[in-house]
C-alpha cells in the first residue's frame, strides 16, 4: 500500500529583535534593550521622554531621586488621571503633572547598568556617553480575567513594552577656521536683525 507523505521537519530559529536605529558610530556607542517587559507601557514611555538626551551619570542620579521622591518624572503625552505636584515645576512640567512611576524607574536603572557595562567592554568612559537614542514600544498585551457580579466574565490586560536605548560619546565643538568666508546674509535675515536693533537703523550684515 502507498505511505502516507511524511511531515516536513520544522526549523524554528528564535532572532534577537532588531533595533529601530544605529548608532552613528557604532565603535564610540553603546546600545541595551529589554523585550515585553512587565511594566506599563504609557509610564515607561514618559520615563525613557523624560532621560532622553542626559548623561549617563545625570540619568542615573534623576532616575534614583525619583525613587526617593526627590524629583518627579514630568508626564507630557498620557496624562489621563496624573496628578499635580510642585515637583513638576523643576522640570517645567506643563500643568505640573507628575509623578514617581517605581517600577518602570528600576527597570531603566538595570538597563543604564546594563549599557555601562556594555560601554566599559568596547574601552568607552562612562562619564562621557550621552543617551542618543530612547525608543519605548508596545508589547503585545498578555491576558487574565476577573470575576464580575451575576456570572460575568471581564478581560483583565497588561500592557507590557519594549525598551531601547543607545548612548553614545559626546561630539568635541570644533572652531571655526578664521579664514572661513561668512555666507552672506538674507533679506530675512536682515530684517529680522533690522528689528532688533530698533526698526530704522540699518543693521551691519
Amino acid at each position: 500500500p502507498p505511505q502516507p507523505p511524511s511531515c516536513p521537519t520544522l526549523h524554528l530559529s528564535f532572532i534577537m529583535p532588531k533595533y529601530s536605529r544605529q548608532a552613528e558610530n557604532p565603535t564610540k556607542a553603546a546600545q541595551a534593550g529589554g523585550t515585553h517587559l512587565r511594566t506599563h507601557y504609557k509610564k515607561a514611555r514618559e520615563v525613557g521622554a523624560a532621560i532622553k538626551g542626559m548623561d549617563l551619570p545625570a540619568a542615573r542620579r534623576f532616575l534614583e531621586d525619583v525613587l526617593k521622591r526627590k524629583q518627579a518624572v514630568p508626564f507630557l503625552r498620557y496624562t489621563g488621571g496624573c496628578g499635580r505636584h510642585a515637583q513638576g515645576k523643576m522640570r517645567k512640567t506643563p500643568g505640573s503633572k507628575v509623578g514617581w512611576p517605581d517600577k518602570p524607574v528600576r527597570f531603566f536603572l538595570d538597563l543604564l547598568k546594563n549599557v555601562e557595562a556594555n560601554a566599559e567592554s568596547k574601552g568607552l568612559e562612562p562619564e562621557n556617553l550621552t543617551i542618543s537614542h530612547m525608543q519605548v514600544n508596545r508589547a503585545a498585551k498578555m491576558r487574565r480575567r476577573t470575576y464580575r457580579a451575576h456570572g460575568r466574565i471581564n478581560a483583565y490586560m497588561c500592557n507590557p513594552c519594549h525598551i531601547e536605548l543607545i548612548v553614545s560619546e559626546k561630539n568635541e565643538d570644533v572652531a571655526r577656521p578664521a579664514d572661513l568666508p561668512r555666507r552672506k546674509a538674507t533679506r530675512k535675515e536682515l530684517a529680522k536683525r533690522r528689528v532688533a536693533s530698533g526698526g530704522g537703523v540699518e543693521a551691519e550684515a
